[in-house]
Formats: C-alpha cells, structure tokens, sequence
C-alpha cells in the first residue's frame, strides 16, 4: 500500500510540519530522558498502529544507544524487567493517555501519583505534550497510510530544515 498523500510535498502540510516540528522542539530541549521520550512515543506509535513512528522511534533510540532488548520489549514492559520504574511509569502515562477511548477515566490516579513519584514539574510537562504529541504524529501518518520501514536517524529533522 502506497503513501495516500505526501505530507513533506505539499506546501500546507510542510508548514504545518514545521511548526508541529518547532513544538516538538521544546520537548526536545527539555529535561525529560531520550531514552523516556523514544519509549514513550514507540509504545504509543504501536498502540496506534502507526508503522511509521514505530519505525522512527525505534531507529531513532537504538542511534541513541537503546538496546535491542529493550526496544524489543516495549510492547510487554509490564512482564519485562528491563525498564525502570520511572520508565514504567511513563509507559503507564502513554498507554492511558493514548487509550483514552478505550478507558473513561483517562488517566488514572494511581498512574498518576506513580508519575508524579518519577518526574519533576519540567519533566512532568514535557512527557504531557509528548503523548499528545506523539498521538498527533500517530493520526497524520496513518490517516495518510505512511508505511514504516524506510525511515533513517534524523530523516525527519533533516526532512523540514
């Protein structure tokens, strides 16, 4: 299945990716974990379904020094013992807040108490937007059926300098 639209050749959709990109920035530049960040978005991205994200946040954390092992267990962290139980918390924080269809409630109040234990306010902030983020990311590429598999480290940043 091809690619419905191409996101990074239409003039709209590029702006948009910059300023998406520019926001994503800010998470970037914040005081929250690589590591936590890359988890975090695969363990959405996979939820979603969303084959491009996989694709880019597994090739981005294991550029970033991420272990095979660990990026092969995201998807059962809760029966795994590789993950901190900061990281635990966060993958709690993503997968509630990723399903919020799936769970009224939203997030619950013992993820939350287990998050705020793990992260500062900075951090706390970052990993909020970074879900809503990474959700946003998940329903462009999959509404326009972009496929994983092709994505090389710092494809993306390179695609919208």
């Amino acid at each position: 299945m091809d690619a419905r639209f191409n996101l990074f050749d239409n003039e709209i959709a590029v702006k948009f990716s910059k300023r998406f990109a520019s926001a994503a920035l800010v998470i970037e530049q914040s005081p929250l974990p690589k590591s936590t960040r890359e988890l975090v978005s695969l363990r959405a991205s996979q939820i979603n379904g969303c084959g491009w994200c996989a694709d880019m946040h597994t090739k981005e954390a294991a550029a970033a020094g991420e272990t095979p092992v660990r990026l092969n267990l995201v998807a059962t962290w809760r029966e795994s013992t590789v993950f901190s139980e900061a990281e635990r918390a966060a993958l709690a924080l993503a997968e509630e807040g990723t399903r919020l269809a799936d769970a009224s409630p939203g997030v619950s109040d013992q993820t939350w108490a287990q998050v705020r234990e793990h992260y500062d306010d900075d951090q706390l902030a970052a990993l909020i937007s970074l879900v809503a983020m990474i959700n946003a990311a998940n329903r462009l590429a999959v509404i326009v059926h972009q496929r994983g598999g092709s994505y090389e480290p710092g494809m993306f940043a390179a695609a919208l300098t």
